[in-house]
Formats: structure tokens, sequence, C-alpha cells
């Protein structure tokens, strides 16, 4: 049906708009697809996949820092430390996500679990605002491992729909005496690990129950994820460094109650 891949474009563009917000991109995904009727492939495989095609972005737009840690990591400590640091925060998710998979994915992936956790994320957002410590941790090449290792846990909170895993990572820094900017970007590197083992695993997990169209569709959602994305990427660090992280904040208790009232009515 046409208006099956029109949704596969909204979705994806919802997406691309959200992965990178503290304001829950599989949240809004839920909830879209709700509203839109899509019928997507079985198993929320299209909503996890098209995830990657917004992560790409991050590649696409830091692919010169990307490629100069890469370069560098023989010989240099400090881009040693920036690899050591993101595949150390990746490695709670890895774990703690093989392990509840299938438990998140059949439990809590409805509706009204992402409304509560749209609203008790915006209130977090706002106190954590208001009394995360001073800063003191600049760069991620300096960021100590144990930092980067409690973010990790951190980010596991974002397998409840509707936290959000941006948001989770973004905050547990500030809490952890992280800069702002460099939190946001932290969570820019650590979510391509994370989304491409979860994208990779939740392909293996529905590979036989999915067919070509499902396939073109998820590539429809994947790309428009990533064009996206990408303008999101480059506004969303200039837009916290002048206006903070209470906008989204409020923005997440006021979409969580309606979509809390409109369910519940």
């Amino acid at each position: 049906m046409l208006s099956n891949w029109i949704n596969a474009v909204i979705m994806g563009i919802v997406e691309g708009a959200t992965e990178f917000l503290p304001v829950s991109s599989t949240g809004h995904l839920l909830l879209m697809k709700d509203i839109l009727g899509f019928q997507g492939p079985q198993g929320n495989v299209f909503e996890i996949v098209i995830q990657f095609g917004a992560i790409l972005a991050v590649v696409a737009v830091y692919f010169e820092r990307l490629w100069k840690v890469a370069r560098d990591a023989r010989h240099s400590p400090e881009a040693r430390r920036f690899i050591y640091a993101v595949l150390l925060a990746f490695l709670p998710a890895m774990g703690i996500g093989a392990f509840a998979h299938d438990y998140i994915k059949s439990v809590l992936f409805n509706p009204i679990i992402v409304s509560i956790a749209f609203i008790v994320g915006g209130i977090a957002i706002l106190l954590i605002e208001k009394y995360a410590p001073e800063p003191t941790i600049d760069e991620i090449e300096h960021m100590p491992l144990k930092t980067a290792l409690a973010i990790g846990f951190v980010q596991c909170l974002a397998m409840v729909p509707g936290v959000s895993r941006s948001g989770a990572t973004i905050m547990g820094a500030l809490m952890l005496k992280v800069e702002r900017k460099v939190a946001a970007e932290f969570t820019f590197f650590l979510a391509i690990p994370t989304m491409a083992a979860a994208t990779v695993y939740d392909l293996y997990k529905n590979a036989s129950h999915l067919t070509f169209d499902d396939g073109a569709l998820i590539g429809v959602g994947f790309v428009t994820a990533f064009f996206a994305a990408l303008f999101v990427v480059k506004t969303f660090v200039a837009f916290v460094g002048r206006h903070g992280f209470a906008p989204f904040a409020w923005y997440r208790i006021a979409a969580g109650s309606i979509a809390l009232v409109a369910l519940l009515a």
C-alpha cells in the first residue's frame, strides 16, 4: 500500500529528528506508529534498524575527527583514551541488552509506558539542569575510564522506551561532571557501537520473518532517518549551548501528558 510507504518516510523523519535529542526517538516512533496505524515488519525491527540510519549521520558529520582518532590510535595516548572510553561505555548496554532484549520488546514497548517515561524523564532533566555539579571534564580524550563506564550503565535506562538514550547518557554525564558540549558529543559517538550492535542483533533475531517488501520499507525509513538526522546533529550542540536542555524537558512533559490523556481516554 502506498500509504505504508508514506508512513515509512514519516517514521524516518521522526526518527532522524529525535534520535539525538533528549526526547526518546523510540518513544516517538511507538507513539507515531500508533497514530499512523503503520504496519511495519513484525518484532519492531523497523523501529530499531532505522535508528542506525540516523546514527550514520554522526559518522558523516564527525568523519574527520573519527578518522583522526583511528589514524592516530597507534601512537597517541589521547586517541586511544577516546576509543577506550567509547567502547567501555558501550559494554553495559551490550551485556544487559543481550539478556533483556526479548523481555523489553514484549513487555515495555507500549504507548502507556512511553508516555509515563516522557513525563518522568522531563522532570529528571529539569532537576539535573538545576542541580548538576560543576563540570571538570572538558574533553572526551581526558575522560576517566570509570566515568565512561558509569555513563554506559546510565545509558541502559534507555532500554525502557520513552526514556531516551541520548537523554540518559547526556544527563548521566552532566551528573558525573562532564561539560555540556562534551556530554552531547560523547552520546553521539557512543551511539555508533550501541545502535550498530542493536541493529545487527535485531536483524539476526528477525531475519526469518522478513520479506523483500519489509526490507524495502526498512530501507526507505533508514535513508530518510539519515538525512533528517544530518540536520539535527549539526544544530543540536549549538542549540544546547544557547538554551540548555530545559526546552526539551518541557516538551517531554507536555507531549507525555497529552499522549497519556489521549490513550487513557
